[in-house]
Order: structure tokens, then C-alpha cells, then sequence
């Protein structure tokens, strides 16, 4: 039910299979229950997927609902040169590059990172929204050469990490975990400074929590970003690989 003083909705647009997506202005708003909700249907195939993203459009729902595509309008995006770097953090980031404790890796356990992230859910929410149909659709966008894990690893054990969407020199954050203190920070620390030595500006957040604006995030009109997608996608993308020397860019 829509809150009390919310003003109507337009009607949500329903997906069938290769519909294009509606105009982004008619997601619904700020003041409604859902802000930012878009459409309702369609599929998760890979098709789907590049054409949501390239379009600023990303899938979340949850276990009994059908696919709910979302653009929220600001849209929260950090700055790579934004990163805020603390001081006791950065010790762990030389541990890092020295490999005298934590290990980068990057999709060598693609599935088990999405798992995981399956198993913690987001700031304030009791369930998961990375139902079993997403995990087999970003393993498909995996195999397809556009998402990707950035892992931290400690003593052969998988203890952090987290996964994304990626366009060319458009990157889109998907979701972290971790099983030790700061290990998901370190693996976005390793994200980051991948992206800065590859000449890539933003990582997409999709929605504002304290914890991604502590880190250097902040809010960008919907249209601006879109603007910085349509640039960027179609952009060569750099190799995906990590090399420690990458954390010089932001230690």
C-alpha cells in the first residue's frame, strides 16, 4: 500500500521478454514507497542485463516477487579519487602489497563470492535479494566476460570479497561480504585502485547507505549519470587482472 501523503503512481510497466525498457522519468519517485522502481517482468538473460545497464537500470527483488527493474533517481556513485583511506586501514592495504597476510584475487571463485554475498544481506534488510535466479543470471553475465569478483584471501581462505557489472569503463558495484574484519573494505580498496590505474571515474553504488558515503560516496542526478554510462560502456574495458602494485593509485 502506498504511504498516507504519498502522491499516486503511475501504473508499473510490465516486461514481456526483449521489451524495451520504459523512460527512465517514468520510474516512480522519491515520495512513493518504492522510489525509483521502474518495471516489473521480463527476464534475467544476458541480453536483458547489458541492455538494463547500459540504460542505467539494474534488477532487485526478492524470493516470491517477479523481477523488478530499478533506477533511482539521484543514484549514489563513488568517486574513485573520492576513496577515503583511513589511516589504520592502510596498514592493512601494506599488508596487502607486501602479501604477509591478505591475498588479491580476482575471478578465480566468481560463484562462491555471489554466494556469499547471497548469505549477507544489505544495510537494513533481513533477507536476501540475490535470489537463486540471480546467481545463475550474473554466472551467465560472468561467463559472458561482463561481471567479475575481486577476492581477498587469507591463509587459501576465501574471507572477503565482492562482485560486479562491467561495460567497457562503466563499472557497477554489486554486493560484498566478509568473514574477517575489513576484508570486503579491502577487496573495494583493491577495486578502486584498479579503476583509477585504468582510467575509469565511478563505481556505481546504486543506493545510499551510510557505509558507502563514510567511504567517499555521494548522490548524482539520475541524468548525469546516465550521461557517464552511455560515455563510458562502450569504451574498450581494461583486462581484468590484479596486480598489488594497482594500490600505489590510492596508499
Amino acid at each position: 500500500m502506498p504511504k498516507p501523503d504519498s502522491p499516486p503512481q503511475p501504473p508499473l510497466a510490465w516486461l514481456e521478454a526483449g521489451d524495451a525498457f520504459p523512460p527512465l522519468e517514468s520510474a516512480w519517485g522519491p515520495a512513493s514507497e518504492a522510489p525509483g522502481l521502474l518495471a516489473a517482468g521480463g527476464n534475467l538473460e544476458v541480453e536483458t542485463l547489458l541492455a538494463a545497464y547500459s540504460h542505467g537500470v539494474f534488477p532487485w527483488f526478492s524470493r516470491g516477487q517477479p523481477v523488478l527493474w530499478w533506477s533511482p533517481d539521484p543514484r549514489m556513485v563513488l568517486p574513485v579519487k573520492a576513496f577515503k583511506l583511513r589511516r589504520s586501514f592502510r596498514k592493512k592495504l601494506l599488508q596487502v602489497q607486501s602479501e604477509t597476510l591478505f591475498e588479491i584475487r580476482t575471478d578465480t571463485a566468481f560463484e562462491q563470492v555471489v554466494q556469499a554475498c547471497a548469505q549477507s544481506p544489505r544495510d537494513g534488510q533481513t533477507g536476501t535479494w540475490i535470489v537463486p535466479a540471480m546467481v545463475r543470471a550474473y554466472t551467465a553475465l560472468h561467463h559472458a566476460g561482463y561481471a567479475h569478483s575481486v577476492e581477498t584471501w587469507k591463509g587459501g581462505q576465501l574471507v572477503g570479497g565482492l562482485y560486479c557489472t562491467v561495460l567497457g569503463k562503466s563499472v557497477f558495484g554489486e554486493s560484498m561480504f566478509t568473514r574477517e574484519n575489513d576484508a570486503s573494505k579491502i577487496a573495494l580498496a583493491a577495486l578502486v585502485g584498479f579503476c583509477a590505474s585504468h582510467g575509469i571515474e565511478y563505481i556505481d553504488c546504486q543506493q545510499n547507505t551510510p557505509h558507502l558515503a563514510f567511504m567517499g560516496a555521494h548522490e548524482m542526478p539520475r541524468s548525469d549519470f546516465l550521461k557517464h554510462v552511455q560515455a563510458n560502456s562502450p569504451l574498450a574495458g581494461p583486462e581484468w587482472a590484479f596486480d598489488t602494485s594497482i594500490l600505489n593509485t590510492i596508499l
